[in-house]
């Protein structure tokens, strides 16, 4: 690309008054020696805006915004800086410099191959309107295209010859070879002569930077065409991935609205909507979105709108969309998407509900991530503890995809809340409700309270704590669990179910443990140091430094940052066990033991003999052992339980 001098730049902006070139963008009132008018950077009653002539920049008071008229089209154009040159170039009459010889051929070359599909597309709209093209307009008119549309897309005719087009521009001096290069006629492998590309088709021109028509797009009439839609093939000024249709008048549209771009499908859906008042839209060339064209995109909108039919068809583009833009997200840049009703596109929405309804639609656009999120929960069966936990591994792959930092961390806190409010276990005691049920141990010969066989018991409240219980603290058994992933990240990968579905319940170990997750899912190549360095910086920080620096904590092997991954991982199961154990199965098996056993007043006696039943079996079971937790030391304490009770209360 040609780099601009300091000299041709000062002499381009010589030959400009700021006050013209702002003017047809800012309505401007003389003050003075400056012009003022509202600020074009957001909404107000009383002019900041001041544009100075002899000093040659513009000024808002209301944003701070300070420029000239090259930075002015780039913030409200929304113009590369090369783009804005080029613009205002051609407006002063300025030839645009050329480095070399090459570049010198380059740009004469594309000039010819410019002017001879600027030429193809007169020829065209001529057409459509002699007895050639009535059949092209019967086919418009019963599409309802008016005549402001067929004028402000320059809409044609190619007729159904064979060298039409080609005998024209021959006699208007182009040669064959510069046809052949624009894409115009095609030339035979077998030497032959060349014809005409596009024949009996709606044509359609696609417009470059400066307005130029660089590209046709053509519809065929007959229905037995080969292709429905053709397009220009690539050339040396169209390049298919890189351009969208409409792209600068959609532009201009989108600032003047303030509003951003719409993605349509084809060239009728974005004509309908111009003619509904909608004219910001563009659409790609008959391929899906590509990642030049996303970046096109998001030169003129921040977060344009793609539209989809809400069909199968339609939900399965949007789907590949995303993939496509995941790994480009930047901060502040990213995608909505918009679904029609089930078989309708937008011009089918406008012309049969108006554009209310399209209004409507995009107004309800959905942004990425909750489109991302609505695919990888749908397209799946989640029914067992494997499949939940694939799903998780694929969304740290799609995390992974996106290639800046802080929209990665960004994503992958937000998907891994997401995944545990989506399987966060069911309430204790609640064993009819959701996917996540946990095994309880139904004794043989139970009487009273209990269900009919697979719907679970009916559970009484919770007994009191038995006063004097020993063993470590709530506090030292959530903050083992924690410290064994802090100082060994790897473990979470091995017990990531186990971490996800973790309930704690000191509120600041819940914090932290929230942190730790979000860390790995966003990145899971973390060691030990990096999350701690992490971690650090979150509002965690306090309970981190508290659990690292904990005496009680300290005396266990298997939470040292030497300890190997394996004797950790020992350990760390038969401390969730314990935790389990006396933080749940406690509860759940006491208030089994009360409904199965008990009835009216003496319920809490049997609940309280049962209890202190279960907690003299465990007091030896210890902090590292996992017996408690197992299924059978449960029916074993269950059992116990029921002679305790018949016993004392002769049941």
């Amino acid at each position: 690309m040609v780099r601009f001098t300091p000299d041709f730049l000062d002499e381009l902006k010589a030959r400009l008054r700021p006050s013209d070139v702002i003017g047809r963008y800012v309505k401007l009132k003389k003050q003075g020696n400056e012009w003022a008018g509202l600020s074009p950077f957001n909404q107000e009653k009383t002019p900041s805006f001041f544009v100075n002539d002899q000093k040659g920049f513009y000024h808002c008071f209301s944003t701070g915004k300070h420029g000239d008229v090259i930075s002015f089209l780039q913030e409200t154009q929304r113009l590369t800086f090369y783009e804005a040159v080029e613009r205002l170039a051609e407006e002063a009459g300025l030839p645009l410099p050329v480095e070399t010889p090459v570049e010198a051929a380059r740009a004469e070359k594309a000039k010819g191959l410019a002017e001879a599909c600027g030429a193809a597309a007169k020829f065209f709209a001529n057409m459509l309107h002699r007895s050639d093209g009535l059949g092209a307009m019967d086919y418009l008119r019963g599409r309802e295209v008016t005549d402001a549309q067929i004028e402000q897309f320059q809409i044609g005719y190619s007729p159904g010859g064979r060298n039409v087009l080609k005998d024209y521009l021959i006699n208007q001096g182009f040669t064959d070879e510069v046809l052949i290069e624009a894409g115009l006629v095609i030339k035979p492998e077998d030497g032959s002569a060349s014809y005409d590309r596009f024949r009996n088709r709606i044509m359609f021109p696609i417009f470059g930077a400066r307005d130029r028509v660089i590209a046709f797009g053509g519809r065929a009439l007959d229905p037995n065409a080969r292709a429905k839609y053709l397009n220009s093939p690539e050339t040396p000024l169209f390049h298919k991935g890189s351009v969208l249709y409409n792209f600068t008048a959609a532009r201009m549209a989108a600032a003047e609205d303030k509003a951003p771009l719409i993605v349509c499908e084809g060239y009728m859906d974005v004509i309908a909507l111009w003619g509904a008042g909608i004219r910001r839209a563009v659409a790609p060339l008959g391929t899906a979105l590509t990642e030049d064209q996303i970046a096109l995109l998001w030169r003129a909108s921040d977060e344009p709108v793609l539209c989809f039919d809400g069909d199968k068809a339609g939900i399965g583009a949007a789907y590949r969309s995303i993939d496509r833009a995941l790994p480009l997200l930047k901060p502040g840049k990213s995608l909505n998407f918009a679904f029609l009703p089930h078989g309708q596109d937008p011009d089918d929405l406008v012309r049969s509900e108006g554009a209310g309804a399209m209004n409507e639609v995009l107004e309800n656009s959905r942004p990425l991530v909750d489109v991302l999120w609505e695919r990888e929960i749908t397209t799946r069966s989640l029914e067992t503890p494997e499949r939940r936990a694939a799903l998780r591994a694929h969304m740290r792959d799609l995390v992974k995809a996106i290639t800046d930092k802080d929209v990665r961390g960004a994503y992958g806190e937000e998907l891994s809340q997401r995944l545990s409010a989506q399987f966060k276990p069911a309430p204790r005691g609640d064993y009819n409700r959701g996917e996540q049920k946990r095994f309880t141990p139904k004794p043989q010969g139970s009487r009273g309270g209990g269900r009919k066989s697979g719907q679970g018991f009916r559970f009484a409240d919770a007994p009191r704590p038995t006063p004097g219980l020993k063993g470590p603290s709530q506090w030292v058994r959530e903050a083992t669990l924690l410290l064994a992933a802090i100082n060994h990240p790897a473990l979470i990968e091995r017990h990531e179910n186990a971490f996800f579905g973790l309930e704690l319940v000191d509120s600041d170990l819940k914090l932290l443990l929230a942190e730790v997750l979000t860390a790995i899912s966003t990145d899971p190549a973390l060691d030990s140091a990096g999350l701690k360095s992490h971690l650090s910086q979150t509002g965690a920080a306090r309970s981190l430094e508290r659990i690292v620096k904990d005496s009680q904590l300290s005396k266990h092997k298997f939470l040292r940052p030497d300890t190997e991954i394996d004797e950790v991982e020992q350990g760390f199961v038969n401390a969730l066990a314990h935790h389990l154990f006396e933080s749940t199965h406690k509860q759940e098996v006491a208030r089994s033991a009360s409904q199965i056993f008990t009835d009216g007043d003496d319920a809490w006696k049997a609940a309280t003999a049962a209890r202190e039943e279960l907690i003299n079996s465990s007091k030896g079971s210890g902090e590292d052992t996992a017996d408690g937790g197992s299924s059978g030391g449960l029916v074993d304490a269950l059992e116990r339980m029921k002679q305790t009770v018949e016993k004392k209360f002769g049941r």
